[in-house]
């Protein structure tokens, strides 16, 4: 069984930085996609930042310029620089990977537990 985990949420202040940490357990064929998501309280949940297998990235109009997106194939792990964060940055932050667990299968999504980032005014 596949489990992500996150790391590196916390409180910071407006205008600082945060790196989170997603990795990976369990017996991985292949990683298509990944992804780091938020959901902020009220709101739905929503594609902060997504990365393939390749390297291309893509990140939502309200991080870029401020969040960088990046993996290491060889670790599983994924991870998101989030520099001059705004308060409006608050959330809980998701990992997503869409992985190859069974050949016979294909892909399919599997999701952190969450970690919390708090950017106080």
């Amino acid at each position: 069984q596949v489990q992500l985990v996150e790391s590196g949420g916390g409180l910071v202040q407006a205008g600082g930085s945060l790196r989170l940490f997603c990795a990976a357990s369990g017996r991985i064929f292949s990683i298509n996609a990944m992804g780091w998501y938020r959901q902020a309280p009220g709101k739905q949940r929503e594609l902060v930042a997504s990365i393939t297998s390749g390297g291309m990235t893509n990140y939502a109009d309200s991080v870029k310029g401020r969040f960088t997106i990046s993996r290491d194939n060889a670790k599983s792990t994924m991870y998101l620089q989030m520099n001059s964060l705004k308060p409006e940055d608050t959330a809980v932050y998701y990992c997503s990977y869409a992985a190859i667990t069974d050949w016979s299968t294909g892909p399919r999504d599997y999701w952190g537990q969450g970690t919390q980032v708090t950017v106080s005014s």
